[in-house]
């Protein structure tokens, strides 16, 4: 009887200590916008709009000055972020169509499946945009795999792609949501489907009319890229989408409170449409993109109540990022450029999304540890890619050199003990040209394409010459002193190729 109950006793102790031990390795809450360009925020400078919610983040947190993402356009920046390798080592990790099926290998490493390994629950939520599905694309009304939880996740609330892109409907697991199985979706990136009206045949039923492109299926009086048919039970209202995909971001949060957990809060927020709630309509005094700044902050303030209210915040890092650089008008007539009042997206950077130049990826990144990390701010050069390994090490797992290659562990840069940079950074723009900052230096290849992307009115750095930058002196990429300086230009473009000449996958 006393054996019994020693054993009663030891068993409960190593139940209380496994627990204890649990909670000792950090939540992670990775807050993914999409779009938001590094003068977006105030805690960056900006003075026409107040984001005083990322703001707390920043100042109670570390923020970086020069964190990169590893692409000026949003799918191949989350493949790196997740798989922690460049997605131009990989064919097909383009801006993906709608239904494009998953261009993550189930078979490679990924950061939710590291985390997962070391005992974590794993959520994804919100803008997906890397594909589901077997080869050929997913079959909409049965289950729709693989996905996210085939390759590390295991919990998923999802878009399927972008907002502006259909199909307009929420993905849980493998199930489209509240889909009548009598009324089932078809949708087509090809030819027209269906009987639903679209934007170029029926402008009078758009609440936002189209500006360039988003002509094709109208959902919720706004035409989008792509035809669909079907599911009319099933799509989404986009003013009602923060709050959907905050809702389910917090239940998950609640959920995985007694374990370790990390969550990738993916926001659709402040891509196109923007359409945000009525509580944000006309209050930022920008249109609806700057609405939409201030839907993002309260997204980001709602997560950190829920931290607050259940003793989170000190057992969990948080960090804020952006998939790209900022885009105005980007296909919607939305008053965005109009209303810009003298506001600043890409603070003083040069480009912005799909663009070689700086603003393209260079973005806002903010890591908060209360009592691991001390606040302040870093100008450490860091990039996206690097979070796969970086939380291996923090988990104490080791990594073998062929698993996510260009990943490096950055955990004491990223954790403010270090301002080492990483030795190099490589962005990469829409048309496939590569630079490469090192130093003070930046790089960009010599390449083909327009100058100036009319449509959204961005530079794009596309030049038949080499061009070199000294961000320290010229952080705005005014001044190409490649002519000068053909050492470094020769230096560093012997290393981009080095680099580019790694294995790649097809």
């Amino acid at each position: 009887m006393q054996a019994k109950f020693l054993l009663l006793i030891l068993g409960s102790w190593l139940v209380g200590e496994a627990a204890t031990f649990a909670q000792q390795k950090p939540n992670i809450v990775l807050i993914y916008a999409d779009d938001l360009g590094y003068g977006d925020i105030s805690c960056n400078g900006a003075t026409k709009i107040r984001t005083p919610n990322i703001d707390r983040i920043a100042k109670e947190g570390l923020q970086f000055t020069n964190a990169h993402a590893s692409s000026s356009t949003c799918t191949p920046s989350r493949f790196s972020l997740l798989t922690g390798t460049y997605a131009w080592r990989k064919t097909g990790t383009g801006i993906a169509p709608g239904d494009a099926a998953l261009l993550i290998p189930t078979d490679h490493i990924t950061l939710p499946g590291v985390l997962q390994k070391a005992g974590y629950k794993t959520g994804v939520v919100g803008k997906w945009h890397l594909g589901l599905g077997p080869k050929g694309g997913p079959d909409w009304n049965a289950d729709i795999k693989p996905g996210p939880l085939e390759i590390g996740f295991t919990y998923s609330f999802l878009l399927p792609a972008t907002g502006d892109r259909v199909p307009c409907v929420y993905v849980e697991k493998h199930r489209i949501v509240g889909l009548d199985p009598t009324d089932p979706i078809q949708v087509s990136y090809k030819e027209p489907i269906g009987n639903d009206p679209t934007g170029k045949n029926h402008p009078e039923l758009l609440k936002m009319k189209y500006s360039h492109g988003h002509d094709q299926t109208i959902v919720n009086g706004v035409s989008r890229i792509g035809y669909m048919s079907g599911g009319k039970s099933a799509r989404w209202v986009d003013e009602e989408m923060a709050d959907v995909l905050t809702g389910k971001v917090n239940q998950f949060i609640e959920a995985s409170k007694n374990n370790p957990f990390f969550v990738y809060f993916s926001t659709h927020d402040i891509h196109v449409p923007r359409l945000p709630n009525s509580r944000f309509e006309g209050k930022s005094g920008m249109g609806p993109r700057g609405d939409a700044i201030l839907q993002l902050d309260w997204c980001v303030g709602e997560v950190t109540k829920t931290l607050d209210r259940l003793g989170l915040t000190n057992k969990t890092i948080v960090i804020i990022s952006s998939d790209n650089g900022p885009v105005v008008d980007d296909g919607y007539q939305d008053e965005a450029v109009t209303k810009l009042n003298g506001h600043k997206p890409a603070g003083p950077l040069r480009g912005g999304k799909y663009s070689a130049f700086d603003a393209g990826t260079r973005v806002p990144f903010i890591v908060r540890w209360p009592g691991k990390v001390k606040p302040g701010t870093s100008d450490a050069l860091v990039s996206q890619v690097d979070l796969l390994a970086s939380f291996a090490a923090l988990t104490g797992q080791s990594l073998d050199k062929a698993e996510a290659r260009d990943s490096f562990n950055m955990i004491d840069t990223f954790l403010g003990k270090s301002k080492k940079s990483r030795e190099y950074v490589i962005e990469h723009a829409l048309n496939g040209t590569l630079s490469l900052l090192q130093n003070n230096w930046k790089y960009i290849e010599p390449s083909n394409g327009q100058a100036f992307m009319r449509e959204v009115s961005i530079e794009t750095g596309y030049t038949p010459q080499p061009q070199l930058y000294d961000l320290k002196a010229d952080l705005g990429e005014t001044k190409n002193l490649a002519g000068q300086n053909p050492q470094i230009v020769t230096k560093l473009g012997a290393l981009l190729n080095s680099v580019r000449e790694k294995e790649s996958s097809k």
